[in-house]
């Protein structure tokens, strides 16, 4: 069930920071999830780096966090995306 949560996350969060993110993104839905997974793992590391991964009530600093991590790893990876494709497609003309 943990796979299935962390797919579950790493999908809104990586559709939310392609929304926040400006400009219209070319990185693919597998990719978004991976990096929206890779964020919310990013955050959560950060939460716990500065104390704040187990409080009472609604984590709102944890969270946030992921949203950050997710939005960097989004865009770095759009940009890495957009390069690979621009390079594959310039190889093959």
């Amino acid at each position: 069930m943990g796979w299935l949560w962390a797919i579950i996350v790493g999908l809104v969060l990586g559709l939310i920071a392609k929304a926040i993110i400006p400009g219209k993104q070319s990185l693919p839905l597998w990719l978004t999830v991976i990096c929206g997974m890779a964020g919310s793992a990013l955050g959560n590391g950060a939460a716990r780096w500065i104390g704040v991964d187990d409080t009472k009530g609604f984590d709102w600093t944890r969270h946030a966090l992921q949203l950050v991590g997710a939005i960097v790893l989004v865009a770095l990876g759009d940009g890495l995306w957009a390069a690979y494709k621009g390079r594959k497609r310039s190889t093959t003309v």
